[in-house]
C-alpha cells in the first residue's frame, strides 16, 4: 500500500496510490454512481447506513460518519475540526491500513475524504467489502451456536490484541464470518494501538454483553460452550 494525500477544494483526500484508482470526491457521492450505473443497496453499521457499492470488479463500501449521543442533537454529522491529524476517516483508514499490511483480516481501505466548514468538517470512507461474509449477529439468528466458528474466532481476536488492536466497540455485528470460516473485523472508528492490558479483557466482556443483548432480543443463545471455546482458543493462541 502506498498512502497518498491530496488536497480539495473545502479538504483533502487520502488514498492507496498502489491501486492505480483515479481518485476524486465524486467517489464519496451517491448520485455519481448512479450516474455511473453501479450496482447500490444500503446496509447498517453501529450508527447510520453505510453504501454497498457493485460496479465492474469493484466491490466497495461507503460510510458516512455520523454522530452519536447527544452530540447527534446539535448536529448529525458535523465535527469540531481540530486538525487534520484528528479526522475520522483519516485516522480509521490509516489504522486499517497498518492492520491490513500486517495480514490481519479487516476491510482494505481504498480512500477517505473530508469537507471543511466553518469550524467544522464531515468524512467519509471507502474500503473493500469483504465478499461472501455476514455479522456474526446475523449467522447467530440463522443458526445454532454449535455451528459457530468460536474457535477461529477466538484466535482471531487473540491476532488483533498481540499487534496491540484495540477495537472501540468489539461486538457480534462487527465480527464478519465468511464463507470459507474466515473471520474478519471491521467498524474502526475511534480504534487506535495500544499496548496489551486491561483493556484486552474489556474487548471480551463487551462482545460478550453483545452477545447477552441478541439472546435477549431474538431469543437465541450463544451458548456457554461457544464462549468457553472462544475464550480457550484466545488463551493458547496467546501462547504460540
Amino acid at each position: 500500500m502506498k498512502e497518498t494525500r491530496e488536497a480539495t477544494k473545502h479538504g483533502a483526500i487520502l488514498y492507496d496510490e498502489s491501486l492505480g484508482l483515479h481518485v476524486h470526491p465524486d467517489l464519496f457521492d451517491t448520485s455519481f454512481w448512479q450516474s455511473q450505473g453501479a450496482e447500490l443497496s444500503q446496509g447498517e453499521q453501529r450508527r447510520g447506513r453505510v453504501l454497498f457499492i457493485r460496479r465492474g470488479q469493484h466491490r466497495w463500501v461507503l460510510k458516512h460518519y455520523y454522530r452519536g449521543g447527544w452530540a447527534a442533537r446539535i448536529s448529525n454529522d458535523r465535527y469540531l475540526w481540530t486538525g487534520e491529524a484528528r479526522v475520522r476517516s483519516f485516522r480509521e483508514w490509516r489504522l486499517l491500513a497498518r492492520l491490513y499490511k500486517q495480514g490481519l483480516p479487516v476491510p482494505r481501505p481504498i480512500a477517505a475524504i473530508y469537507h471543511r466548514g466553518a469550524g467544522t468538517y464531515t468524512s467519509d470512507l471507502i474500503s473493500a467489502q469483504i465478499r461472501g461474509a455476514r455479522a456474526l449477529s446475523e449467522a447467530l439468528r440463522d443458526h445454532t451456536a454449535g455451528e459457530m466458528p468460536w474457535l477461529a474466532i477466538g484466535r482471531t481476536l487473540k491476532r488483533f490484541h498481540l499487534a496491540g488492536a484495540c477495537h472501540p466497540d468489539l461486538n457480534a455485528h462487527n465480527i464478519l464470518l465468511d464463507t470459507k470460516g474466515a473471520v474478519h473485523l471491521l467498524d474502526f472508528d475511534k480504534g487506535r494501538i495500544r499496548r496489551q492490558g486491561p483493556w484486552c479483557m474489556a474487548n471480551l466482556a463487551r462482545l460478550q454483553r453483545s452477545l447477552h443483548k441478541i439472546d435477549e432480543d431474538h431469543s437465541v443463545s450463544y451458548g456457554r460452550q461457544g464462549w468457553a471455546e472462544l475464550l480457550e482458543a484466545y488463551k493458547q493462541a496467546g501462547r504460540k
